[in-house]
């Protein structure tokens, strides 16, 4: 299951799985979503992520990617609030639309997974910065912009 998880992760978010890994967050992500959505959900986006893995052209799995899992009125936004999760550390309340269609969940409610989900978004990587209030850069390190990587395959 973990490594199900780790794979979709990765290739949702563009990192590595030992990027996601290196954020400390992957057990607590993994509990989360099982704990907001249940275990049963959960692995119904996996199996229909599982489905995709024979198809190797890029431009048809990432049109299937988005037509299978993204545009499925019940996998969907599940799969974005795992994209969400990954960068921000917040898993947001799903949509009324959701909970109307298949039910109301418990622990559907937005929330900081954990403390240190916050200082581990990968909204500071992909950005190439340090999140205000943690992880200090050094001193007088604000005097220079970010250094943002570039895009791979962008102008």
């Amino acid at each position: 299951m973990k490594n199900k998880f780790v794979a979709f992760s990765a290739e949702i978010t563009a990192f590595k799985p030992y990027e996601l890994n290196g954020t400390g967050q992957t057990d607590n992500y993994l509990k989360a979503v099982t704990d907001i959505v249940g275990q049963a959900v959960l692995n119904e986006l996996l199996a229909a992520y599982d489905k995709l893995q024979g198809i190797t052209v890029p431009e048809e799995r990432i049109e299937r990617l988005r037509g299978e899992i993204f545009g499925d009125e019940k996998l969907g936004p599940i799969a974005r609030n795992i994209l969400k999760l990954w960068y921000s550390g917040i898993w947001y309340e799903l949509p009324v639309e959701w909970t109307d269609a298949y039910g109301a969940l418990d622990n559907n409610v937005t929330h900081v997974i954990k403390p240190e989900s916050y200082t581990e978004g990968l909204l500071w990587l992909a950005i190439g910065a340090n999140p205000p209030g943690a992880k200090a850069p050094g001193y007088g390190s604000w005097h220079e912009p970010p250094n943002i990587p570039p895009v791979p395959g962008m102008p």
